[in-house]
């Protein structure tokens, strides 16, 4: 094959990737056109259009097509459902998200997360599998805060939490900057246990490697996380039960 002969072909491949991408942004935006206007629309033939469109639903797009040769075509009304694709920290966030609506026992939440949960999971490594098993053992649901500390309660820094969350599930050590309950911030390596919630308060139940013993600390008031490679063993739960009534601040 020539050297124009090559370029030409790559031109024709590129242009027809263009518009296949064309084709299905249209169809995801809601839009249902005739095969006879969109074939107008793009400057192809609809024979050609007709081949897109098979190509298109080759690679999943549920396309479907009224009769005819003029007849619309749209995707499914329900396309979308069962072809979401989640980044892996989105998939763990999800995962406890799951785990913590399991431990509250909610009847409007539970009829349907036991098969929302074995199809997530089915998607992680047998290792991870695992630790998935361990997470509603972890996570604590106890009474609802007292008017002071919901008083203090902010938002969520997310991008802090995600690190967290991770940890969590993998076992990891994280380093943490933290602010007390004066504002006074210290750097932290902690193990993150367990979690419990005083709603709408989350606590990570911890190993504290400054202090060498059990410390609890809000994740409302970390301000940054990054996880180690270094893994833990969970330890017995007495210790972090325990500190649950004194569960205010973390001791600087």
């Amino acid at each position: 094959m020539s050297n124009e002969t090559s370029r030409a072909t790559r031109a024709t491949a590129l242009k027809r990737l263009d518009r296949l991408e064309q084709i299905e942004a249209l169809l995801k935006s809601g839009e249902c056109p005739t095969t006879h206007d969109l074939a107008k629309e793009l400057g192809i033939s609809q024979r050609t259009l007709f081949r897109d469109l098979e190509l298109l639903r080759e690679r999943g797009l549920p396309i479907e097509a009224d009769k005819g040769r003029g007849g619309g075509i749209r995707l499914q009304s329900r396309w979308g459902v069962g072809r979401l694709k989640l980044e892996y920290k989105e998939a763990i966030d999800l995962l406890i998200s799951l785990a913590i609506a399991e431990n509250m026992r909610s009847p409007l939440l539970l009829a349907n997360l036991k098969p929302i949960r074995r199809k997530l999971i089915a998607s992680f490594s047998p290792e991870l599998r695992s630790r998935v098993d361990t997470l509603k053992s972890r996570i604590w649901i106890g009474e609802t805060a007292s008017l002071h500390v919901y008083g203090s309660f902010e938002e969520f820094d997310s991008e802090a939490i995600s690190p967290v969350n991770e940890a969590f599930l993998m076992s990891k050590c994280i380093h943490i900057q933290y602010s007390d309950q004066n504002g006074n911030l210290s750097h932290r390596t902690i193990e993150p246990h367990y979690l419990f919630l005083s709603y709408p308060v989350w606590y990570i139940m911890a190993w504290d490697h400054l202090r060498g013993a059990v410390r609890t600390f809000r994740l409302d008031r970390i301000k940054s996380a990054q996880m180690h490679d270094k893994g833990f063993a969970l330890k017995p739960k007495k210790p972090f039960i325990d500190a649950i009534d004194g569960i205010e601040p973390a001791t600087p």
